[in-house]
């Protein structure tokens, strides 16, 4: 059976630390495990982020309402991942989302100073958080070129990376046609030719008011499309 170590060193903002450095910041930090059953809530919109949470064992499904509601993103987490890291700092320190346990969970909780501490105390955990918080900043650069002059496929990649974490999975975008539409600034035709070739490239499935991503790396392939 798998270790508490070795989950913990899997995590996103734990990768390259040593099992005896891990080992040393237990001892000194308090760590609060905390358990979730099948639908018990772990966050809640507007909720305060005072303390970074990962999840260690099972699923996390996060629901975001945007666009004055006019469009859910929804996305499942997975064991080892961390949930919502951007809004532990900066000047919005609110989560967005809900956060709901989708099978038991086991939860990591680390209070906010004491996370800065661990932080402070490594430069491994200092540039894991700098590149998490690095890599969102920058994937939002190349989705404002894609809306204002991408295609309709790249806006779309957009939206939904851009409001979903890396790694998630089951993830989808529930919508009206004449508000995804606004959005994009295009035509229902077009909305449903864009989707209709994502589709036959086996990238998402859709109905008229959902659609369902079957990869979001290659979703996010398409905002990098020049770089390849």
């Amino acid at each position: 059976m798998e270790s508490m170590y070795e989950k913990l060193m899997e995590l996103p903002l734990f990768q390259g630390v040593s099992r005896d450095k891990l080992s040393e910041l237990i001892e000194k930090t308090p760590f609060h495990f905390v358990k979730y059953t099948v639908g018990e809530q772990i966050v809640d919109v507007s909720d305060e982020c005072t303390h970074i949470r990962f999840i260690i064992t099972g699923d996390v499904r996060v629901d975001l309402s945007c666009i004055n509601r006019k469009v859910v993103v929804s996305e499942t987490l997975s064991g080892p991942n961390v949930i919502g890291p951007d809004y532990l700092f900066g000047r919005n320190t609110f989560y967005p989302f809900k956060a709901t346990a989708l099978t038991d969970c086991g939860i990591l909780q680390i209070v906010k100073s004491d996370f800065i501490n661990i932080l402070m105390s490594d430069k491994v955990f200092l540039f894991n958080m700098l590149n998490v918080l690095s890599r969102n900043s920058q994937k939002l650069t190349f989705g404002i070129m894609a809306l204002s002059s991408g295609s309709i496929e790249e806006r779309l990649a957009f939206i939904i990376t851009s409001l979903t974490q890396r790694g998630s999975k089951n993830i989808k975008l529930i919508y009206k046609q004449k508000d995804l539409c606004c959005i994009l600034g295009v035509q229902r035709s077009s909305l449903m030719s864009a989707l209709d070739r994502l589709s036959k490239e086996g990238i998402v499935d859709y109905t008229l008011s959902e659609i369902s991503v079957n990869s979001r790396e290659e979703l996010f392939k398409i905002l990098h499309s020049d770089e390849n």
